[in-house]
């Protein structure tokens, strides 16, 4: 079994604020750091740092050396990289005194897939191999049907939610992991359990991992409902929490380990994460997860 993530690969500018700005609302930075990021590299070292061997297939810009220098310190295969003209894709991030962030998005070469690039990377994959998406590329939707086609197992993280995901046959997805926002935006409903059911609903042969912030995780599946708390720390920057998580519950997929266990491995690496700066840079390794007190 191959893992192939088909992901963005950002620049991420980290601004520390006092608080979130409001509309209209100027505010001194008490300081700028860069940090490799974008959701789909984040969840590549995540699955790389668990200990899984990872194919991550994306396009960066004229500035994206050093994501390529940062995939491959961390293990991860840039053999389905390619860098174009023109800018990469970057974010600005507000990092606030409570380690909340909010994330203002710039999709760059991102946003520049083509279809005869997506076929080039998928003829390598065949079936029973997992793929791996998130929506901060285009294409998403020609991704799905041909990953389908080839009988690979798809995993998506529909962050951020947009129009671009109706055009997509969601049908087609094997595993859905968002959090208590994107799962409203699917399905409409705001409270946990309406969320859970409404997904069954709509696509009964999918699973679902509902991250529920600082009330933990549930997933689903056709055998039942398992949830899993969280391990309280102090918050320095949430930005990769999500993606650790992903990436660690998906190793525990290929690790064979049961979802319980899944769940708690995936738990403890994100409350780790959540404890230091930066998205890439706080991600644990495997071994520290699996010996950490918490």
């Amino acid at each position: 079994m191959k893992v192939l993530n088909f992901g963005s690969l950002n620049l991420d500018y980290v601004y520390q604020v006092e608080s979130i700005l409001i509309p209209g609302e100027t505010q001194a930075s008490k300081n700028r750091e860069t940090f490799c990021g974008g959701k789909g590299l984040n969840q590549s070292i995540a699955l790389a740092k668990a200990g899984i061997s990872v194919f991550h297939a994306g396009m960066i810009g004229e500035e994206g050396d050093i994501l390529l220098e940062t995939c491959r310190e961390n293990g991860v295969n840039t053999d389905f990289i390619r860098k174009i003209q023109g800018a990469g894709g970057h974010t600005v991030i507000q990092v606030d005194k409570d380690g909340q962030n909010c994330i203002l998005l710039f999709g760059g070469a991102n946003r520049c897939i083509t279809r005869e690039f997506v076929d080039e990377v998928l003829a390598a994959f065949e079936k029973g191999d997992i793929i791996l998406l998130q929506n901060e590329i285009n294409e998403l939707d020609y991704i799905i049907d041909q990953a389908y086609e080839k009988g690979m197992m798809i995993i998506l993280n529909p962050s951020p939610y947009d129009r671009a995901l109706e055009a997509c046959d969601l049908t087609k997805i094997s595993l859905f992991l968002v959090n208590e926002i994107e799962g409203f935006q699917i399905t409409g409903e705001k409270e946990p359990e309406n969320i859970l059911a409404k997904i069954k609903e709509l696509y009964p042969k999918a699973a679902i991992v509902l991250t529920l912030g600082g009330d933990g995780s549930v997933y689903q599946d056709e055998t039942g409902i398992y949830r899993q708390g969280i391990y309280k720390v102090k918050a320095v920057d949430t930005t990769a929490a999500g993606d650790t998580f992903t990436g660690y519950f998906i190793s525990s997929i290929i690790n064979g380990m049961s979802v319980q266990e899944g769940l708690q491995l995936a738990a403890k690496a994100s409350a780790i994460a959540v404890s230091r700066p930066g998205a890439t840079a706080s991600i644990p390794l495997r071994e520290e997860v699996l010996n950490s007190s918490l």
